[in-house]
């Protein structure tokens, strides 16, 4: 029996580059564009940061990701790379130099036909950050750790309805808990308001660094990018 969708998408990123890659596999092909769906938006944004215009950014962002699912570009990957966000930097880099004049105009809105991507969204709040004298690369770390982080909430949100009324409590230090209170808005006792908000964020430190490892080749990785995601998002000057 073939593996569902949701299996795929719980595997490796590089698993499933691989088997859509060198096995032509629809399931692993259409597991990435959920996975790209995900994350398109830090790409778009870097793009635009480099100084091409909206249009161009568009055309860019569309054609790369038409060239990784239909095209050659995942057969080219390094796994060596270790982390799947830098890979998609990389190819993109690659792909802005070598392909996108040449590609742009006939696969311009052909991504649509893969994925619906909202780019007045990722618009949004851009112009202020175009003046940003942070790094295009950095800001693109912490655009992925925003979308990272995001992926996770509405993953558990999914999974439980009532995820929405615990969420506001993943974001408080221990010290401004008010257990009390927690325990007076869910109907129960102050002790097991503490366990519940203990679990609570045990749960999505797992999913986390699940969501972590499945980008990386190397699971021994996780710590090292647990690392790396956390320090661009509290870095006052990105």
């Amino acid at each position: 029996m073939p593996e569902s969708k949701s299996t795929l998408f719980l595997t490796t990123r590089w698993t499933l580059i691989g088997e859509a890659a060198h096995a032509g596999d629809a399931e692993a092909k259409e597991a990435l564009g959920s996975i790209f769906l995900t994350y398109w938006k830090p790409l778009y944004r870097y793009v635009r940061r480099t100084g091409k215009s909206r249009e161009d950014a568009e055309d860019l962002v569309q054609g790369f990701f038409v060239n990784l699912l239909d095209g050659d570009g995942l057969k080219a990957v390094d796994r060596k790379r270790g982390r799947f966000r830098a890979f998609l930097l990389m190819a993109l880099k690659h792909y802005m130099i070598t392909e996108w004049r040449r590609d742009h105009a006939q696969k311009r809105g052909g991504f649509s036909q893969h994925l619906s991507l909202d780019w007045e969204d990722a618009e949004s709040g851009l112009s202020l950050e175009m003046k940003d004298d942070g790094s295009p690369d950095r800001l693109y770390d912490r655009e992925w750790a925003m979308a990272l982080l995001d992926k996770v909430l509405e993953d558990m949100e999914e999974e439980n309805e009532s995820f929405s009324k615990w969420k506001p409590y993943l974001s408080l230090s221990r010290e401004r808990l008010a257990y009390a209170e927690i325990a007076a808005q869910f109907g129960m006792s102050e002790s097991a308001a503490r366990v519940a908000v203990h679990r609570l964020r045990k749960r999505y430190r797992k999913r986390l660094r699940d969501e972590i490892s499945h980008s990386l080749s190397d699971s021994s990785m996780v710590e090292d990018e647990l690392k790396v995601l956390f320090s661009v998002l509290t870095e006052d000057n990105v």
